[in-house]
């Protein structure tokens, strides 16, 4: 079974798929160090983490088919890439399917904001017309080679035309040949309960933590019937704070060790580095570094 196809079913089953999201290579390996099941390229934490900027459109294709690369050569797990707008219109959803396909993804998240978009939790979003996206989802459907390259179209109407629109363009979305689609910024338990009753294919939550969308427990999502929840920078947002404790230590201190319990060990360190693979290889081709 391919991980395009295993990522399907899961998602089809809708038992609410709990996944991290990842800005680098490291960060999926922990995650599939920890038994989560699919990890998630996300774009916010790779604009946070590669140059330091806001959520605003500022990422290229060829930035986030390089990470996707990395985290492809990390991990064996189906991969998730956000893809914000796709790059342009229908021609480049087209070439930006190709382009992420080849580089390891095994789902492509398309959203229907005016490029350059913003986070989904900013304000002052604005979005396309509803057959422009239609078109791009249909440019997508028609440039995967593997039928279980997934397409997963999210909208962001619900901030600017309300919660009823939102759910009719994703319907568009799922008739125009999306396989998920991903109702962004629900702003109530009750908005979030209706999504999946309300769209016929499988669901995204996206859960951001401090953002617009309640936080009900996994366990509810689930009984409502999602077949994924996001937590897209829950590990960006964790590193950030476990940095500056440690820093903060070590000013405070003048020294950091590992018995501080703020850090990684070395050892640990070297073990998600995969470092016992490259002595081997190192001793296999007689090579020295």
């Amino acid at each position: 079974m391919t991980l395009g196809t295993l990522l399907r079913q899961k998602l089809n089953d809708r038992r609410g798929l709990l996944v991290p999201g990842a800005a680098n290579a490291l960060t999926a390996r922990l995650i599939a160090d920890l038994g989560f099941e699919a990890v998630y390229l996300s774009g916010a934490g790779l604009t946070n983490t590669f140059y330091g900027i806001p959520d605003l459109g500022f990422m290229s294709l060829q930035d986030i088919a390089q990470h996707t690369a990395a985290i492809r050569d990390a991990v064996n797990l189906p991969l998730i890439v956000d893809a914000d707008t796709g790059f342009g219109n229908a021609l480049n959803v087209y070439h930006s399917v190709k382009v992420l396909e080849r580089s390891g993804a095994n789902a492509i998240q398309l959203e229907d904001q005016v490029m350059p978009k913003k986070c989904g939790h900013f304000n002052d979003k604005s979005i396309i017309p509803c057959a422009e996206m239609v078109s791009k989802i249909r440019a997508a459907v028609d440039a995967r080679h593997d039928p279980d390259f997934l397409i997963i179209a999210r909208t962001d109407s619900r901030a600017i035309d309300g919660f009823e629109a939102a759910v009719e363009r994703a319907n568009r979305y799922a008739e125009a040949g999306a396989d998920v689609t991903f109702l962004e910024a629900p702003t109530s338990l009750e908005e979030i309960q209706r999504i999946p009753a309300s769209i016929a294919c499988p669901q995204i939550i996206n859960i951001v933590i401090g953002g617009k969308t309640p936080a009900p427990d996994l366990s509810q999502l689930r009984e409502w019937g999602f077949g994924m929840v996001l937590y897209a920078n829950a590990a960006l947002q964790g590193a950030l704070m476990g940095s500056k404790l440690a820093l903060q230590a070590l000013q405070r201190e003048g020294q950091l060790l590992e018995s501080s319990g703020l850090v990684a060990t070395f050892e640990e360190r070297q073990r998600y580095v995969d470092k016992d693979r490259f002595d081997a290889l190192n001793q296999k081709y007689g090579d020295s570094f």
